[in-house]
C-alpha cells in the first residue's frame, strides 16, 4: 500500500502497569533494535516488512484484554500490509488499505473508533504534499 494508516481503538482502557506486570521477559523480541532502526531510515515505514514492527507489550496486553486480541485477529484478515498494536495499547495501527466485507463489518462497528488517514512529506525545498 502507499501512505495510507488507519488506527483502531476499543472503547476500553488498560492499565500500562498491568500489561508490564504481564510481560514475559525471556518472549522479549530478539530483534536488534539498531538495525530495524537502520532498515526504517533507509526503506521507510511502507518498505520494511511486517516483521521489523516490533511490540513487546503486544503479547502482555492481549493476555489482559482478550477482546483486544480478537480485534487484532480479525484486522490482521482485512487487507491491510502491517498491523500492530501501538505502545500498551488500546489502539492498533494498520499500514496500507482495508479491503474486504470483514473491513467494511469492522468500520460499523459501534464500539470502535476508526480513524483513516494517511501520511504526507516533503522533499527538500518542496511543501508537504501526500506520499505515494
Amino acid at each position: 500500500g502507499g501512505g495510507k494508516i488507519t488506527i483502531v481503538k476499543i472503547d476500553e482502557g488498560l492499565s500500562t502497569p498491568q500489561v508490564f506486570k504481564n510481560l514475559e521477559y525471556d518472549e522479549l523480541s530478539s530483534a536488534d533494535p539498531l538495525e530495524l532502526l537502520e532498515s526504517f531510515k533507509a526503506k521507510g515505514p511502507f518498505g520494511v516488512p511486517g516483521t521489523s514492527y516490533v511490540n513487546d507489550l503486544q503479547p502482555p496486553a492481549f493476555k489482559c484484554l482478550p477482546r483486544l486480541q480478537a480485534l487484532y485477529d480479525e484486522l490482521t484478515g482485512c487487507g491491510f500490509d502491517t498491523v500492530l498494536m501501538s505502545g500498551s495499547g488500546t489502539s492498533i495501527f494498520c499500514l496500507g488499505e482495508g479491503s474486504g466485507e470483514g473491513w467494511e463489518q469492522v468500520k460499523k462497528r459501534e464500539d470502535l473508533k476508526v480513524w483513516e488517514t494517511e501520511f504526507v512529506g516533503r522533499k527538500e525545498g518542496e511543501w508537504y504534499s501526500k506520499e505515494g
